[in-house]
């Protein structure tokens, strides 16, 4: 029997709504993102989750809390979901770090995986910490549905390693939408399938259309 991750992006901020780099900084939901949050819930409220993990930032632990409610859970934290860290560009716009940082930018955007910013981290890093932690919840839940709530850039780039894409492009051919919602069967704690991906028709009726936040590939 397989085991069940339901992947989630945490509910819209303030800051993400502003187009801003904010994975470590730690800022809460918005109005928007609790809604989009509790739209979800009810969506898996009729599904047997037995355990919710989340990161340990404000934005994933209130998500994870309203998610597991309905079902009785409290989330369980784990430090290897956070945010990848932006170093000295958290909280600044895409255009202010263009003006401030332009070398610096420009070796992130030819290839986010290996280039970290300044006092941040590289897409590697963050696998290298995350991975472990999916791998961890897969053994100890063999069968059962889990909920796991964590951030754009580390889900992109869990789900980059597990199905075996070139990482390298996580920022630019993938994209995880607030609140959204990724469905992963794992028959072990190595192969799993992707089952759904972006989803967040619980809140809206059309899939949003691909933008040019914080990734120049779309611009």
């Amino acid at each position: 029997m397989s085991t069940r991750l339901f992947l989630i992006r945490h509910g819209a901020t303030v800051l993400s709504a502003e187009d801003r780099f904010a994975g470590a900084t730690d800022v809460e939901l918005s109005d928007v993102g609790r809604a989009q949050a509790e739209a979800l819930a009810r969506r898996l409220a009729d599904d047997h989750v037995t355990t919710v993990y989340a990161s340990p930032l404000k934005r994933t632990l209130e998500t994870a809390a309203i998610i597991g409610r309905p079902h009785g859970l409290a989330p369980i934290l784990r430090d290897g979901l956070r945010e990848i860290d932006h170093g000295r560009w958290e909280e600044l716009t895409r255009a202010d770090v263009e003006a401030q940082f332009a070398e610096e930018y420009a070796a992130w955007e030819e290839d986010p995986y290996i280039f970290a910013p300044a006092g941040g981290e590289s897409g590697i890093s963050v696998l290298a910490r995350a991975l472990p932690v999916i791998r961890e919840i897969v053994l100890q839940h063999k069968g059962e549905n889990v909920v796991v709530v964590s951030h754009k850039a580390t889900i992109r780039l869990i789900i980059s390693s597990l199905l075996g894409f070139d990482a390298r492009g996580y920022r630019d051919r993938l994209d995880q939408s607030p609140a959204c919602l990724n469905v992963l069967d794992f028959k072990d704690a190595v192969r799993a399938r992707l089952m759904l991906f972006n989803d967040v028709s619980h809140y809206v009726d059309q899939p949003p259309r691909s933008d040019g936040r914080l990734s120049k590939w779309w611009d």
